[in-house]
Order: structure tokens, then C-alpha cells, then sequence
């Protein structure tokens, strides 16, 4: 049975997040005292509905209860978001993620118990930062604060080797999840050989996703400049 997800807050954060959720068919339940912003989600989300989310006889009312995990995003009021936050645990919700506009609220919201707070401007710049150091980087994706996965163009000295050879867990504590290949010279289409086999070899022209410690690609980067 697929997870359903309550998003609280529709401004630019949310909404993207109640898009992407229900871009992957999932069930969404999206809740803002807005009503134009209700009205911009409604087409996509499972249910859209205009309330006052500190309201606990509204959630209710709303089903929010039966919900898997709950995606507080509300910025401007940050009263509102930790009110709202007390009031899906009163509700019974174990898994509910939430968005921080400040140190401070972060820290507040991590007091009260739930599972992840998100610093979307400081992940973001974070994210924008490590990638300007580690040149040689295409894409990150923080897995938390001391692991990530990353795409990285093939560097020479394993170019034409295969994964074996090049061993990369063994001498860099990272491990190369998947290759990404392009079908035909250039032409934008490629093809993803994900867990590739110890003797896949790896092309020139490859991208090479790895997984490791942030410190063990930074290490592994640097040996490509």
C-alpha cells in the first residue's frame, strides 16, 4: 500500500513538494489558510483543502490523522509551525518532516521530536558551495550531513578499467553505484547501468554516480584536478 502524505503550507517550498509527491503517484493531502494557493495545487494533489492547519478539530475533520508522514512547511509564522507540529504529534503522527526558516527554529523543531528538519536556503547553499570547491562534481545529493551520492565525469587514471580493477571501495571508501552511458556519439540519450558488475569496464566518456563519506569524495575530487 502506497504512503500518503499531508503537506502543510503551500508556498514555493511546499507546493514543489506536494508536486513532486504526487508526480510519483502518491496519495497527497495539501493544507494552506491561502486559498489561491490552494487553488494552484488542486489540480494535482489527491485533496486540497483550505484550513487553519493549528486547528486540530479541522485536521481531524480532514483525515490528516490517517496520514503516513506529514510535511510542515510554513516559513512566515513560525509559531504557526511549531503549534502545527505539536498538534500532528497530539494527532498520532510519528513521521513528520519540517521546514526551518532560522537556526533557532530548527533547534526548537528538533526538540519536539520529529524526525528530519529541512534548512532548505542552507542545504541549497550548501549543496551550490560543494559543488563550486569540487569542480569535477555534476550533481549531489546529501544523504545526511556526512554522507552523499554525487556524479562525476571519469577521471583518467581509471578510464578504460574495469570496476574491479579500479577498486575504488578498497582505496577511496567510495563505491560506484551505477554508470551512466551514452547510447550514441553525440546523442543526449544514455543509458543507466545501475550496481554495474566488478568487470564492467568504464568508458572515457562515462559518468561514474558514487557513493561515500563526504570527506572520501572530496579526497577522490581532488585527484581529479
Amino acid at each position: 500500500m502506497k504512503k500518503q502524505f499531508a503537506v502543510i503550507g503551500l508556498g514555493r517550498f511546499g507546493s514543489e513538494v506536494a508536486r513532486t509527491l504526487s508526480k510519483n503517484k502518491f496519495d497527497v493531502i495539501a493544507v494552506d489558510r491561502d486559498e489561491n494557493r490552494v487553488r494552484e495545487v488542486s489540480d494535482f494533489v489527491t485533496m486540497a483543502l483550505q484550513l487553519d492547519a493549528v486547528d486540530e478539530k479541522a485536521l481531524r475533520e480532514a483525515g490528516i490523522q490517517n496520514v503516513d508522514v506529514a510535511v510542515v512547511s510554513i516559513g512566515e509564522n513560525i509559531e504557526a509551525s511549531i503549534l502545527v507540529v505539536m498538534t500532528l504529534k497530539d494527532l498520532g503522527i510519528k513521521d513528520i518532516v519540517a521546514k526551518a526558516v532560522s537556526e533557532l527554529h530548527g533547534r526548537i523543531l528538533a526538540q519536539l521530536g520529529i524526525r528530519r528538519v529541512v534548512h532548505p536556503e542552507r542545504d541549497m547553499a550548501q549543496k551550490v558551495a560543494y559543488n563550486l570547491i569540487q569542480s569535477k562534481v555534476l550533481d549531489m545529493i546529501e544523504l545526511s550531513p556526512d554522507y552523499s551520492i554525487i556524479e562525476s565525469p571519469v577521471p583518467a587514471f581509471i578510464q578504460g578499467k574495469s570496476i574491479s580493477q579500479v577498486n575504488l571501495r578498497a582505496n577511496y571508501g567510495i563505491t560506484i553505484i551505477a554508470i551512466i552511458r551514452m547510447n550514441e556519439a553525440g546523442s543526449d540519450r544514455e543509458s543507466w547501468n545501475i550496481n554495474p558488475h566488478p568487470s564492467d569496464v568504464i568508458r572515457k566518456d562515462d559518468i561514474i554516480v558514487l557513493l561515500g563519506s563526504n570527506r572520501d569524495i572530496e579526497k577522490f575530487s581532488k585527484l581529479q584536478q
